[in-house]
């Protein structure tokens, strides 16, 4: 299934050892959602700075998991928002 509409590409900032994190994860694949993901807590150095202040950019939290579905950011594991957000049926 691709994303609800082909503009909202679907990217996720976890970490490895979240539990939230890895329920998303498993919640978007159950669904056949293709999406990107970073875990951030694996980066290191420059390329880690980097990815936190792109984070901030739509999370200024900084906290985990963080989804963006096209221009949408939903922070959490939110069910709810993202069958909405995906246009997902229950």
């Amino acid at each position: 299934m691709e994303p609800a509409n082909k503009k909202d590409s679907v990217k996720l900032y976890t970490l490895s050892t979240c539990i939230h994190c890895k329920r998303l994860k498993d919640f978007l694949k159950g669904r056949n959602v293709k999406f990107d993901f970073v875990d951030v807590d694996l980066l290191k150095g420059d390329e880690r700075t980097a990815m936190i202040e792109e984070l901030k950019k739509f999370n200024p939290n900084c906290t985990f998991p963080t989804t963006r579905v096209g221009e949408e950011v939903i922070v959490g594991f939110d069910e709810e928002k993202l069958r909405k957000a995906l246009k997902l049926r229950y």
